[in-house]
């Protein structure tokens, strides 16, 4: 894919202060409370969060399907409230659900999104070819959207988001619903867009191997604030390695435990036969670990050393599993009712 796009200056996307508040059941919902992010021209950038978080508000007001109750943000150099169509030419929004109709001909549905976005209809159609062609969808490009599969579908998605040459990408949950091939497949295809295109893309998720896999920047918020924000590698390295011992007795175990609390910067759990430890770079160490137990008469009768994950990394910031909270209804995710029954604050 050729993409011929100015070189910008400044944030792709700047927030200050902002916050939305929702009235439900005549009480007030703080979804997003004085969210401040600075997002660089070219990021890739993982927004994550259990149900309730606030991401999804987020990225409603950042798209400007809804406003904000306070504070700002601006997309692109475009204010959210004041030029809302100068966000929406700028911006590309690939959400949970089918973008495309059902009935039409996936080809005729980038073509009039081209034509939407004040494209030429020669435009238009030369934008099609090129992503049906850069998309892998020339087999299917010219069925029905009705018929194609769940993968099709969300490329078909992405390559609507994608045929104004956006500024900003917006991928909300993009891999819902695909099988573990066509995730990965997918991972590439956005990993190889973001490289020839330069847009800045930020994308929900809760396949936590996808955002480590796929971004530079992984930004985490809960109860509508920013709790981490860095890279993958430098989180899950903050977290640390888990070495589990286990022992024989509960004599030993408390012991081994005693021994261990005294090693700085780290974090010691215990069990009926085992003791837990979170320590950086604790794969480097093990081995003067178990020479020190072993000294002190309590050797380890089995060692497990694990490095960290992004999702332990998330399960330790906010005490939940992302996975596991995708099951449990909450204010934010109930908060995809129509804006005119919404009460802002």
């Amino acid at each position: 894919m050729t993409y011929h796009r100015k070189e910008r200056t400044g944030p792709a996307i700047v927030t200050r202060g902002l916050t939305r508040h929702f009235t439900s059941r005549k009480q007030t919902v703080e979804a997003v409370q004085g969210l401040d992010l600075e997002i660089g021209q070219g990021e890739l950038v993982a927004f994550l969060g259990p149900n309730g978080a606030g991401k999804s508000t987020t990225l409603r007001m950042l798209t400007t399907l809804i406003p904000p109750t306070s504070g700002s943000a601006s997309v692109a150099g475009f204010d959210v409230v004041t030029a809302q169509r100068d966000v929406r030419r700028a911006i590309g929004f690939v959400g949970q659900g089918n973008g495309a109709g059902h009935r039409q001909l996936g080809r005729d549905e980038l073509v009039s999104q081209g034509r939407a976005y004040g494209l030429s209809r020669r435009e238009a159609r030369r934008r099609a070819a090129e992503l049906v062609d850069d998309l892998d969808l020339g087999a299917v490009a010219d069925r029905k959207v009705s018929s194609l599969s769940g993968g099709q579908r969300r490329r078909l998605d992405i390559a609507m988001g994608l045929v104004h040459l956006p500024r900003v990408l917006f991928l909300d949950e993009p891999s819902t619903g695909l099988d573990p091939q066509n995730r990965a497949n997918l991972q590439e295809l956005l990993r190889r867009l973001h490289a020839e295109s330069g847009s800045t893309v930020v994308l929900t998720t809760h396949y936590l191997e996808e955002a480590d896999a796929l971004a530079g920047r992984v930004i985490v918020v809960d109860h509508g604030r920013v709790i981490a924000d860095d890279s993958a590698a430098r989180l899950k390295s903050g977290l640390g390695d888990l070495i589990r011992l286990g022992f024989d007795d509960a004599a030993a175990v408390a012991r081994a435990a005693a021994r261990l609390e005294r090693i700085p910067d780290s974090r010691v759990e215990i069990s009926d036969d085992a003791v837990d430890l979170r320590v950086k770079d604790g794969s480097t160490m093990v081995g003067e670990l178990l020479v020190d137990l072993t000294a002190d008469g309590v050797p380890p009768a089995r060692v497990e050393v694990t490095r960290p994950t992004l999702d332990d990394v998330f399960l330790d910031l906010t005490g939940r599993s992302l996975r596991e909270t995708q099951q449990a209804s909450s204010p934010d995710s109930q908060q995809t009712t129509p804006i005119e029954s919404e009460v802002a604050a």
